[in-house]
């Protein structure tokens, strides 16, 4: 009986703790495993469209004056791109778009790409623009046209601008007037505390450089109408409007009528009209 109790049974224990030991290794060596491995770095961005993306993930939480940084690296990605795409085509405004699309379709919300673009015949040539409105939030916004010339089959960047911030982008081409270049209208509306409110730019566009004229911003509640030779723009007066809501009537509205010309554009009334 001594022999068994003390050569089985401790022997025994001590099988089962060398057992637990080699065990615990073993959960411990798997769990450094899979730390290691979910420490492993996600492999950088290779195409295009995953170099945008990672880009455009840094600017939730960061202020649309900070931005700069950010959104510059993406402008040049984006139209180093379209310059080599169009090197050597003419694309129509639904092709250029398409191709915008493609370089922002990674991209989720909060951060959004709405791709916006033109193309207009002119002096024997087509005239492109190339744009965008960069987003990741309702009001951090950020907007770039470029400006391509394309003939014979090849195109090349001229010029970039960046219309107003915190706007979407929309285009108005001018019909030829009582002018020698092109010309057109960009404009946009941005989210406002009541009500959204209108930003326009007429440029005029020589054939190498593009031109402000005039331009009009942050017009409450303003909506624009193009009819040939002018232009309307209806909107409210912000300080008539919280007036009139306190004392729970209706505003006046305000019709202003501009005339084109060839020096640009020119003033011609302003009524008003029913809400």
């Amino acid at each position: 009986m001594r022999v068994y109790s003390m050569m089985g049974l401790p022997a025994r224990k001590s099988v089962l703790f060398h057992l637990q030991i080699v065990s615990l290794l073993i959960l411990f060596l798997g769990v450094g495993m899979a730390e290691g491995k979910k420490k492993a770095p996600p492999p950088p961005p290779t195409t295009l469209p995953e170099r945008v993306n990672a880009l455009a993930k840094q600017l939730p939480g960061v202020m649309l004056v900070d931005a700069d940084p950010i959104t510059s690296q993406i402008q040049k990605l984006v139209v180093d791109h379209m310059s080599d795409w169009m090197a050597n085509r003419t694309p129509t405004d639904v092709e250029a778009r398409r191709e915008l699309e493609s370089v922002f379709s990674l991209l989720h919300y909060p951060e959004v790409a709405q791709p916006a673009a033109f193309a207009y015949p002119w002096k024997g040539q087509m005239v492109i623009g190339a744009g965008y409105t960069l987003g990741w939030t309702d009001f951090d916004r950020q907007n770039v046209v470029a400006i391509f010339t394309s003939s014979g089959g090849k195109s090349h960047l001229v010029t970039i601008t960046n219309f107003v911030p915190r706007t979407d982008l929309n285009y108005e081409m001018l019909p030829q007037l009582a002018w020698e270049d092109l010309r057109f209208f960009v404009y946009g509306f941005r989210p406002g505390k009541s009500q959204p409110r209108l930003s326009v730019v007429l440029y005029s566009f020589d054939g190498q450089n593009l031109k402000t004229l005039w331009q009009s911003q942050d017009i409450y509640d303003g909506k624009i109408e193009f009819l040939k030779d002018r232009v309307i723009i209806r909107h409210l007066n912000e300080d008539e409007y919280v007036q009139a809501v306190e004392e729970k009537r209706k505003p006046s509205r305000h019709l202003a009528t501009y005339q084109l010309t060839a020096t640009g554009i020119q003033f011609l009334d302003e009524h008003d009209i029913p809400f």
